[in-house]
């Protein structure tokens, strides 16, 4: 089974940037399509971002913009670029694969907080 180690996460004011990151071992990320996922408590999670295999991405409309994924095929991750960050973008931020597989890492939790 793979694993998946997301990281990168903090508290940062509205209008700041964080840069998370995805590694996986176990799976090839460039084979995959991959997402950015986002949750907060009691909501549902939600894709926010996705790369194909061949690198080309998508960004949900609440994110365009303001976000941007990347994919380091070399260092198998994948990387979540936040700019502009807004007080709705607080969540705990998860990558995987869409379809996602039976398990998740544990996640980089993001706060915009003034």
């Amino acid at each position: 089974q793979g694993q998946l180690v997301e990281s990168g996460g903090g508290l940062v004011q509205p209008g700041g940037s964080l840069r998370l990151s995805c590694a996986a071992s176990g799976m090839v990320l460039s084979s995959n399509f991959v997402g950015w996922y986002r949750q907060v408590p009691g909501n549902q999670r939600e894709l926010v971002a996705r790369i194909t295999p061949g690198g080309s991405t998508w960004h949900a409309d609440s994110v365009k913009g303001r976000f941007t994924l990347s994919r380091d095929n070399a260092k198998n991750t994948v990387y979540l670029q936040m700019n502009s960050l807004k007080l709705e973008d607080t969540a705990d931020y998860y990558c995987n694969t869409i379809p996602h597989l039976p398990f998740w890492g544990q996640g980089t939790h993001v706060t915009v907080s003034s």
